[in-house]
């Protein structure tokens, strides 16, 4: 996710203001109801699901040029194609053919066109893509963008979930920023013990930040953190990610055989509860800037926090998966094939504006100062002796 720079003055238009104040009235009724304090995690999960008024499904505008955040695949249709070049020897190979391909948030549909475009270049078959998304809008636009991109048999296969399927599958699992909007819960270390941090109400009627002793399914897992990793400065501030291994476990569950990929922005355990990263990762997006005030505005703005790979790493194993690769999104993508298909791309470089603008998707994919280095790469897998690892660096080893 890159946030450029247009700015927020703009007024929210009528229907979004009339969103936002819904929501806001029913986040106060559940701060009532819940007796003048609601856990962060539960206001993450309103402002961004709340059924009709939430962000992810209140029709908002979110990815893309006026949206409030950019994704990789909109960036270039090479992060798809390195990604689908990667992972055609599994394809081919392990499951033989007869896979689904499983995409969790498709975002506006670029990815799931530029990987099956790759594939039917490379000719690698595939039964199904399945797309698992809970917003409304970006569904429609995926299935605008896709039956106007891919031929008609191809479109056929692609169908829509709203929730994961039941029985197990020989799959590939695209998962594209999608931890980073699972909600956490939020907590601050303070008086050498843990406080929960939620939400409350002003006498004005705003919502406001509160804080609370930590009920013992927080207190004990953060305490255990702060003596693996602190100690930590009084006040400190951060994110537990408790929804991770559940997420993990129903990706398990439903892969029989195959591989799931993950990209991310987050960090090893050791880096993310740093004693010096005192103020946590949440944050907000709205129009393409960042809000470091997760309560400004609810139904309206996109609310992220990075992701534990350690954590990741520690759910699959638990559930039988095994942790086959993790890596930094550049030096992921430098090894997967991204030189090869930039070159595929360009060809002799005739096209200047093509060949500066590839050249540019490059350097925004994969530079440390861009995306290369805070995004990380993670691939989870069952049954899988395939994935062509030789050309990526190892870095399970920082988890």
């Amino acid at each position: 996710m890159m946030p450029p720079k247009p700015s927020t003055n703009v007024p929210d238009d009528p229907v979004a203001a009339a969103v936002a104040e819904r929501l806001h009235a029913s986040l106060v009724q559940s701060v009532a109801a819940a007796g003048g304090f609601l856990p962060f995690v539960d206001y993450m999960q309103a402002a961004l699901y709340a059924p009709g008024l939430g962000y992810y499904v209140n029709g908002a505008h979110k990815l893309g040029h006026g949206g409030d955040f950019v994704t990789a695949p909109e960036l270039s249709p090479l992060f798809g194609e390195t990604l689908a070049t990667w992972l055609a020897p599994v394809l081919r190979d392990d499951l033989g053919g007869g896979a689904t391909l499983l995409e969790f948030g498709a975002g506006s549909g670029r990815l799931a066109g530029d990987v099956i475009a790759t594939l039917r270049e490379l000719r690698v078959p595939w039964q199904r893509y399945w797309i698992v998304e809970v917003s409304p809008d970006l569904r429609a636009r995926q299935q605008a963008h896709l039956e106007a991109t891919l031929a008609a048999d191809e479109y056929a296969r692609v169908a829509w979930l709203d929730h994961l399927p039941r029985a197990p599958l020989r799959a590939v699992v695209l998962a594209n920023e999608v931890l980073d909007a699972l909600p956490v819960e939020l907590f601050r270390w303070r008086e050498g013990r843990v406080w929960q941090v939620g939400v409350g109400v002003g006498a004005d009627g705003t919502l406001t930040l509160a804080e609370r002793p930590a009920p013992p399914t927080l207190a004990e897992p953060v305490a255990r953190l702060q003596d693996a990793h602190g100690p930590w400065p009084e006040g400190y501030l951060s994110e537990w990610r408790p929804a991770q291994a559940a997420w993990v476990k129903g990706v398990s569950d439903c892969l029989r055989q195959g591989v799931a990929v993950i990209v991310d922005y987050g960090f090893p355990r050791s880096a993310y509860y740093a004693p010096e990263r005192r103020e946590g990762t949440l944050v907000g997006y709205y129009r393409q800037q960042m809000i470091l005030d997760p309560l400004a505005r609810p139904g309206l703005m996109d609310l992220t926090a990075s992701v534990d790979f350690t954590g990741v790493a520690e759910a699959a194993t638990a559930v039988g998966l095994e942790v086959l690769a993790y890596a930094g999104q550049g030096e992921f993508l430098l090894g997967a094939g991204l030189p090869q298909r930039f070159e595929a791309r360009v060809g002799s470089g005739e096209d200047a504006r093509q060949t500066l603008q590839a050249a540019q998707a490059v350097r925004m994919l994969t530079l440390p100062g861009e995306m290369g280095e805070r995004f990380q790469v993670m691939a989870l897998g069952r049954g899988c002796s395939h994935l062509p690892l030789d050309g990526i660096p190892d870095r399970r080893g920082r988890l």
